[in-house]
């Protein structure tokens, strides 16, 4: 049975969730493991959602096998992040959403999704918010960017916004754009600096992401090109024609 299983009692009052799926730039998963290795998060939950993939997971200098996508919390900064090692397939989106936006509604949980616009960059990467629910109040307290043009997020990222807004909760959906082929640790390090850190109100060391920007390109190289190649998987935003 789909489920959220809790490993710990760290107890949340109103948490936020930076929500790091693979897509586009890998700006997702580059923010949420970004986060639980910079603020030294411990795993919480592991996600058991009907259509993951049935893989198990290892780490460098661990011998303990870990589900693929897992939930890690702070809970002196009331901060819950996902961290995923696979994709989600677009068949299997709807359901992974459902279950997820079930426990948002449990536990009173404020997702923030991440999305990567395949664009050509001039300078700074530009970032815009949308959302729903009390999710809108917060875009608006915090000056983060309206859309500049129509646009959709799809893949399961899109999934699960849809599905937390039409069970009208709170949510924030942040795009900013990145590289369509390979990792973008500056896209990533825009999104933590300019949205998730006043939005959690948090501070985080980015400069890293920047220094290190080669080899967290070939860490995640083969991955950004995996995710290239399986049609349809890949959490993206695009641009939506007037006409469309």
């Amino acid at each position: 049975m789909a489920h959220i299983e809790i490993h710990n009692g760290m107890e949340f009052e109103e948490p936020m969730l930076v929500e790091g799926l693979p897509g586009v730039g890998l700006v997702g998963k580059i923010v949420a493991d970004h986060l639980v290795s910079t603020l030294d998060m411990t795993q919480y939950a592991t996600c058991f959602c009907d259509g993951l993939p049935r893989v198990a997971v290892y780490e460098a200098d661990n011998r303990q096998v870990h589900q693929p996508v897992r939930i890690y919390g702070d809970e002196e900064k009331d901060l819950l992040v996902l961290q995923s090692d696979v994709p989600v397939s677009p068949d299997s989106a709807p359901d992974f959403a459902t279950c997820l936006a079930g426990w948002f509604a449990e536990e009173n949980i404020t997702p923030v999704f991440l999305s990567g616009l395949p664009e050509q960059k001039d300078g700074v990467p530009a970032m815009y918010g949308f959302g729903c629910g009390d999710g809108l109040t917060l875009l608006d307290e915090h000056d983060i960017d309206q859309p500049s043009e129509n646009g959709m997020v799809s893949g399961p990222t899109g999934a699960l916004l849809a599905e937390v807004c039409e069970r009208d909760l709170a949510a924030i959906g942040l795009v900013v754009q990145a590289n369509k082929q390979f990792p973008d640790p500056e896209a990533a390090r825009i999104l933590l600096v300019n949205a998730i850190e006043p939005l959690v109100d948090i501070e985080v060391e980015t400069s890293k992401l920047v220094e290190q920007a080669e080899e967290i390109a070939e860490a995640r190289e083969q991955l950004a090109q995996k995710m290239e190649q399986a049609t349809g998987e890949s959490t993206q935003a695009q641009p939506l024609g007037m006409y469309q």
